[in-house]
């Protein structure tokens, strides 16, 4: 038919980068904020591989704020490297001097190298991967949504929704 507009489709986080931009604006501080509340509230290995996670999950965010149209894999193998670059960087001795001087280089860059934290920020890369990657599944038409259905129904006479 003439004059008719395609079915409404939800945008995917690829083709709305505006959208993925403002939801990883929104993560930032909420990360750092739960960073920082779990150094206020926990000790040990907790607070510490906790803390692991949470950093490689900020990077992540970092990421997509910065380039909302960048796959998932991609933002969590970005985010993995720089962590695992700052972890071994404090092999140098670099971040602990700087650390000496400035709590916030000490929360960036950390002061000792801990091999164990290597596997944390896996973790942390992980969670971010499948967030960001189900956030898009989700929001994809046909994918978790009768939309997709719809619009393909819509060409089609033989369609039977239950």
């Amino acid at each position: 038919m003439e004059g008719r507009r395609p079915a409404h489709r939800p945008s995917s986080g690829r083709r709305d980068p505006a959208r993925t931009r403002l939801l990883a604006a929104v993560a930032v501080p909420v990360i750092v904020a739960a960073g920082l509340g779990l150094r206020a509230v926990a000790t040990g290995d907790l607070a510490k591989y906790g803390g692991d996670t949470l950093y490689t999950l900020l990077v992540l965010a970092l990421v997509v704020l910065a380039a909302p149209r960048t796959s998932p894999w991609k933002a969590a193998t970005v985010a993995l490297a720089v962590s695992w670059a700052v972890e071994f960087s404090q092999l140098t001795g670099v971040p602990a001097e700087l650390s000496r001087h400035s709590v916030a280089a000490r929360l960036v860059l950390g002061s000792t190298f801990n091999a164990p934290d290597l596997f944390w920020y896996v973790v942390g890369a992980s969670v971010g991967w499948l967030a960001v990657a189900a956030r898009r599944r989700r929001h994809r038409p046909g994918r978790g949504d009768d939309h997709g259905m719809l619009a393909s129904c819509s060409q089609s006479s033989s369609c039977v929704h239950e």
